[in-house]
């Protein structure tokens, strides 16, 4: 059976991401792909209509909006309206590589039993200071294991929604993406290999991802990944990982350290001090930059904290006290 595939790309006040990432789509190599975008406005104030009527003249592209209902319902809207029976699913913050789409209509050629796949995200030059440092700190293995963009399991992998593919029929079998948001994409993953589908890391359908523009912004996010966990864990308890709970452990041991260095016990205090210097020239020797060194530091420090200690607040109110998530973290819900 021929491929068709369609982009499915929600977007909430970006006309300007939109536009980029439409003008990367024009420049991709996509000799003999048949392909549409639909660009899925969920909402917005600021509307990409215009951008994308400048660009109909030159790409399938097709705009609809749609009321605010997270991006998990606009992914399932647009879905639900595609033509394609292979779906492209990104966010309005990316761009792609020339090569993508053939990256993607060679693996899936290879590799027929994927149902659904997810690829990486990286850096481009001329993203901003701060953007590289998150970068950084949410792909290093001294800060992620190394499990963000480099696991190679069909059995198990997870793709995230920035940059990921599903056939049509698994889309359907599993009805898309839940109300949750972040945490739409492991739900989906999760459910998929229940019903038998099967996943797959391409690593060569990279994409550029900006993330977040500055710091607080970064920790925003990092605070709802971190309240996300326990509740899928709760919905999907076979998910749990040991993996999961280390950045509480950060957050315990580091106040350990703290308090046994009020009594002169500076061991731990000075181990931290070694792991955060580790980061600094680390990425220093990939950057050459000073200045983002010592962001990673900061981002590094954000991403472990506020993520370990949301994962404990979490964690307490749903798996000890039993706590009803929607009724204690309503802000993850989309109605």
């Amino acid at each position: 059976m021929s491929v068709f595939f369609s982009f499915i790309i929600p977007v909430y006040n970006r006309p300007d991401e939109v536009d980029a990432l439409l003008s990367s789509i024009y420049e991709m190599y996509k000799k003999n792909i048949s392909y549409e975008v639909l660009i899925i406005e969920d909402g917005s104030s600021k509307k990409a209509d215009v951008v994308c009527e400048k660009w109909e003249e030159y790409l399938p592209v097709r705009y609809y909006f749609k009321s605010n209902s997270g991006p998990g319902s606009s992914r399932n809207f647009g879905m639900s309206k595609a033509k394609g029976n292979q779906f492209i699913i990104l966010d309005s913050d990316v761009t792609l590589p020339i090569h993508y789409l053939k990256a993607v209509a060679e693996f899936l050629k290879k590799n027929q039993s994927v149902d659904f796949w997810g690829g990486a995200d990286r850096c481009k030059e001329d993203f901003s200071t701060i953007q590289k440092a998150i970068d950084f700190s949410m792909t290093s293995f001294l800060t992620t294991g190394g499990i963000r963009g480099n696991k190679k399991s069909i059995s198990a992998f997870e793709p995230r929604s920035f940059n990921m593919g599903i056939s049509a029929e698994a889309f359907q079998a599993s009805k898309g993406f839940g109300k949750i948001h972040p945490g739409e994409d492991p739900d989906l993953s999760f459910r998929l290999h229940k019903l038998g589908f099967k996943s797959a890391f391409n690593p060569n359908a990279y994409v550029f991802h900006k993330r977040r523009i500055n710091l607080r912004k970064f920790q925003q996010q990092i605070r709802k990944f971190g309240l996300v966990r326990p509740i899928l864990m709760k919905w999907h308890p076979e998910s749990k990982k040991a993996t999961y709970f280390l950045p509480s452990l950060f957050v315990f041991i580091l106040v350990l350290s703290i308090v046994l260095f009020l009594f002169q016990s500076k061991f731990l205090f000075f181990l931290f001090i070694a792991y955060f210097t580790i980061l600094f020239v680390q990425s220093f020797m990939l950057y050459k930059s000073l200045l983002l060194s010592l962001y990673v530091i900061a981002t590094s420090f954000i991403q472990l904290y506020v993520y370990g200690t949301a994962f404990l607040e979490s964690y307490y109110y749903i798996h000890i006290l039993q706590v009803e998530e929607k009724e204690q973290f309503s802000e993850l819900f989309f109605e």
